[in-house]
């Protein structure tokens, strides 16, 4: 399918814990890392830009303030939102470059001002943490933002602009989640009583990429959505595949198994754009998983 490819740089880490005392994460390296493999090119993609990320600085919070950077990530949000509202509406697919996960908060706000959108989310994690569920409290919004753009957390956060949620329950799938023997503090118990689909990596074994594929595509392309966005987080893949990220635990994706459960989405018209987060240059000293992320991006998006 031949579409208009934008690609835009959304450098924010804002949404990481520190990776040591006095450090930030290299999330923000991203973007760099993938156009030096010539990815600009190789998508044959229209240049879209940056939008600057405020600076990393959690100052002096302390667990139980809430959300840290909060005030900085909602800005940033509708900073975000701003750029890729412009891009969707014109009938382009903005290709992002992030970041941490927490610039999900930025690209439902944007889809939320123009109608009503699903979510396929590629993670191993489920990234629910909130409030309601988690005793030691918040804090990284990047391991919060579903439980976010679905409404809950601070309101800060997830009453953007007044629009209230960005995705209802219903319009989101996760998938490729770790299974709930190599991620203790999984909400997928919490998952199946709200009705958020997902599959797990031993759902994917079972029953077949492209099975699992079909079944989050025919949620996500019902017409009375009017799309759905794609995002993908490299912790997604196994670490044996993908050690450059932040939380490299054990028991992802095999490389194969991503590609083919993207396939089908990606190449969906009702896929609007797509985002990838959370690689770490610092991490990939070689560069080997920038080239596998590139190569990654240019078989599923481009032609």
């Amino acid at each position: 399918m031949s579409r208009s490819l934008v690609l835009i740089d959304a450098p924010s880490n804002l949404g990481l814990r520190a990776p040591v005392p006095g450090a930030v994460p290299g999330c923000h390296k991203l973007a760099g890392a993938l156009r030096d493999e010539g990815l600009l090119r190789r998508l044959g993609a229209r240049e879209g830009g940056v939008v600057v990320a405020p600076r990393y600085d959690p100052g002096d919070w302390r667990p139980g303030d809430g959300v840290f950077h909060a005030d900085r990530i909602a800005a940033y949000s509708r900073r975000l939102a701003d750029r890729l509202e412009q891009h969707v509406r014109a009938g382009e697919f903005p290709v992002v470059l992030g970041g941490d996960c927490s610039i999900e908060l930025g690209t439902a706000l944007a889809l939320r001002r123009i109608g009503r959108f699903g979510l396929a989310y590629f993670d191993g994690h489920d990234d629910f943490r909130h409030p309601g569920n988690a005793p030691a409290g918040v804090g990284a919004a990047g391991g919060e933002d579903v439980a976010l753009i679905t409404g809950r957390g601070q309101r800060d956060l997830t009453d953007l602009e007044g629009l209230g949620p960005s995705l209802a329950d219903e319009d989101v799938w996760l998938l490729g989640l770790r299974d709930p023997e190599n991620e203790p503090d999984s909400a997928q118990p919490e998952l199946d009583r709200l009705g958020i689909g997902y599959a797990t990596v031993a759902d994917v074994r079972r029953d077949g990429p492209q099975t699992v594929a079909r079944a989050a595509l025919a949620r996500l392309a019902d017409h009375a959505l009017d799309g759905f966005w794609l995002h993908i987080d490299a912790d997604v893949l196994d670490p044996s595949v993908m050690p450059a990220v932040d939380s490299p635990d054990p028991g992802g994706l095999t490389l194969d198994e991503l590609r083919a459960l993207l396939g089908p989405l990606a190449r969906s018209p009702r896929c609007a754009g797509f985002q990838l987060t959370i690689y770490d240059p610092d991490l990939d000293p070689d560069g080997r998983c920038a080239a596998l992320l590139a190569d990654l991006l240019v078989d599923t998006l481009a032609g």
